[in-house]
C-alpha cells in the first residue's frame, strides 16, 4: 500500500490563507520564533517523520516476506493432505490384502503339507515382498502424519507473525500521519514572510554546506558509471518533478528509498526497499570513490537516501509536499554512502 496523503501546504499561497487561532485576550502572549528556530523545528519534524515512514516501510517488508511465507507452507499443507489420503489407501488397500490371504496355517506348516514345496517357497518370497511393502507403507504413514502435523503448526505460527505484524503496520501508519499533520498544522501557522524567511535561510544552508563539502576536496575526481548505474540513474532521473508521498514506490510518486529501490530495480539490481536497510547491507564506499547510480545515506539514523548522479548532485524525492528533484549532496547531513552493484563496472 502506498499510505498517499494529500500533499502538505508548503507554499506561499496556501499559507496566506492560514489563519492564527484568536488567542483570549487575558492570555500571555506566544513568544515570536526567529526564523531560524522556525527551521529547525520543521527539519526536526520532517526528519521524525520520515524516521517514522522509514519504519513503516520495513515493517511493510516483513508483512509482504511473511504472506508470502504463508502462501507457501499452505500449499505444502495442502500436498501433505493429499499424500496422506494416499497413504491412508494404500495402507487399508494392504489391510484388507493380508486379511484375505490369511490362513490358520503358518508359513512352516505350509511348506510341510505342500505338494510342491518350491512353488510353496516361491510363494512364501511372495509373502515376504507384500510384508515388507506393507512395513514401507505403514512408515511412510507415520512419516507423512508427522510432515502434515509440522507442517500444520508452522502454518499457523507464520500466520499468528502476520497478523502481528499487520497490527503493527497500522500503528506506524498512524504514527506516520499523526506526524505529518504535526507539519501541517506548523507550515498552516507561518505568514507568507516567515515563509519565505525559511526557505532563504534553508537554502543559504544548504548553499554553504556543498560549498564546505567541495572545498574539501572529498568528492574526488568523476568516476564512470556501470551500465547498471548508468540504467539507474536514467530511471530516477525521468521521474523528476513527480511528487514525493510517503510508502510509495511509483508510479506517480516515491518517498526517498522507494526511489532509489525501484531505480535499481529497473535497472536489474534489485536492492532493500528501507534506507536503513540499503545502508546496512549494501557494500560501503568512500565518498571520494563516489560514481553515478551509488547511494548516498543521510542522518544517523540512515532516515534518508539519495542517488548520485555526478558532479557533487544528488536525485532524490526529499520530503512530503515536494517533488523529486536534483539537489546539491550536501542538502542533508552525509552518513555515508554504499554502491548496489559492488564489483561490477568501470570506474571501481
Amino acid at each position: 500500500m502506498s499510505g498517499v496523503l494529500p500533499r502538505l501546504a508548503c507554499t506561499a499561497a496556501v499559507a496566506v490563507q492560514a489563519v492564527l487561532a484568536p488567542v483570549p485576550a487575558a492570555a500571555a502572549p506566544e513568544p515570536r520564533r526567529s526564523v531560524a528556530q522556525l527551521l529547525t523545528d520543521l527539519q526536526q519534524l520532517y526528519r521524525r517523520t520520515e524516521q517514522a515512514a522509514e519504519t513503516y516501510n520495513a515493517t511493510a517488508e516483513k508483512l509482504a516476506r511473511q504472506r508470502a511465507e504463508v502462501t507457501r507452507l499452505d500449499g505444502e499443507l495442502a500436498r501433505a493432505r493429499i499424500a496422506l489420503r494416499g497413504s491412508r489407501s494404500e495402507a487399508g488397500r494392504l489391510a484388507r490384502q493380508q486379511y484375505q490371504s490369511s490362513s490358520d496355517f503358518s508359513p512352516y506348516v505350509r511348506l510341510l503339507l505342500a505338494r510342491d514345496p518350491q512353488h510353496a517357497l516361491d510363494e512364501g518370497h511372495v509373502i515376504g515382498r507384500l510384508a515388507g511393502e506393507r512395513a514401507r507403507t505403514v512408515d511412510r504413514l507415520a512419516a507423512t502424519e508427522t510432515n502434515k502435523d509440522a507442517l500444520a503448526r508452522s502454518a499457523r505460527r507464520a500466520l499468528d507473525t502476520a497478523l502481528t505484524l499487520g497490527e503493527k503496520q497500522k500503528k506506524q501508519q498512524d504514527d506516520v500521519r499523526g506526524r505529518l499533520a504535526d507539519v501541517e498544522r506548523l507550515l498552516a501557522s507561518l505568514t507568507p514572510q516567515q515563509l519565505a524567511g525559511v526557505a532563504r535561510l534553508e537554502s543559504a544552508g544548504t548553499a554553504d554546506a556543498q560549498r564546505r563539502l567541495t572545498e574539501s576536496g572529498t568528492l574526488g575526481d568523476a568516476r564512470t558509471p556501470s551500465a547498471e548505474g548508468t540504467r539507474a540513474v536514467s530511471y530516477a532521473m525521468s521521474q523528476v518533478g513527480k511528487p514525493y508521498a510517503w510508502g510509495a514506490q511509483g508510479p506517480a510518486s516515491y518517498d526517498c528509498s522507494g526511489l532509489t529501490s525501484q531505480a535499481w530495480d529497473h535497472a536489474g539490481t534489485p536492492i532493500p526497499r528501507t534506507s536503513q536497510e540499503q545502508w546496512a547491507r549494501l557494500r560501503k564506499v568512500p565518498l571520494g570513490e563516489l560514481r553515478p547510480g551509488d547511494l548516498v545515506v543521510y542522518f544517523p539514523e540512515a532516515t534518508h537516501v539519495a542517488m548520485y548522479v555526478g558532479a557533487g548532485k544528488v536525485v532524490q524525492a526529499p520530503r512530503p509536499g515536494e517533488a523529486i528533484k536534483v539537489s546539491p549532496m550536501a542538502a542533508n547531513p552525509i552518513l555515508g554512502a554504499v554502491r548496489p552493484d559492488a564489483g561490477r563496472g568501470a570506474g571501481l
